[in-house]
């Protein structure tokens, strides 16, 4: 006990110090291709199931119900119908950009025309009043993009 009680009458200290981990990790040729397309021509694309003909983005190799290989390659549209979204009201840390990600913002699920899964991503939080299930949306794309998911900025209600 007497250790404790010693230990109590001392300040803690913390240090603090920020390491850089530099590291590469490759996502493939489906990821790849899909990714190439949003930077290069503003163009989403999915894969198609030779067996089933189910579409799907992003793309995978794999067909989920029938456990198929695909390889065809194919243009969906960049607009598509909402069929679920959260108001989040907590922040995070953006891993884009290393802040806390600016609150509220809408996160929603999309099935864009052309796929037969949902996709997910942020949805433009001024058309709040807009917004329902159901809603038809369009993806806004950044002006620069650099190969990422988030070279499309959100996804906008279309009237």
């Amino acid at each position: 006990m007497e250790g404790l009680e010693k230990q109590k009458e001392h300040e803690l200290l913390t240090v603090i110090s920020e390491v850089e981990v530099p590291y590469y990790w490759s996502i493939g040729r489906y990821a790849g291709e899909f990714l190439i397309e949003l930077r290069d021509h503003k163009r989403l694309v999915g894969v198609r199931c030779p067996k089933c003909r189910k579409v799907y983005t992003p793309p995978r190799k794999v067909c989920g119900p029938c456990f198929t290989e695909m390889d065809e390659m194919v243009e969906i549209g960049h607009t598509g119908t909402l069929v679920a979204y959260s108001v989040v009201n907590y922040k995070f840390i953006d891993p884009n950009t290393g802040k806390n990600r600016p609150i509220p913002y809408i996160y929603g699920y999309i099935k864009l025309d052309g796929a037969d899964n949902t996709f997910s991503h942020i949805i433009d939080y001024s058309d709040v009043e807009k917004l329902e299930v159901g809603a038809r949306v369009k993806a806004v794309f950044e002006e620069k993009r650099v190969g990422l998911p988030w070279d499309i900025k959100y996804f906008k209600v279309v009237d």
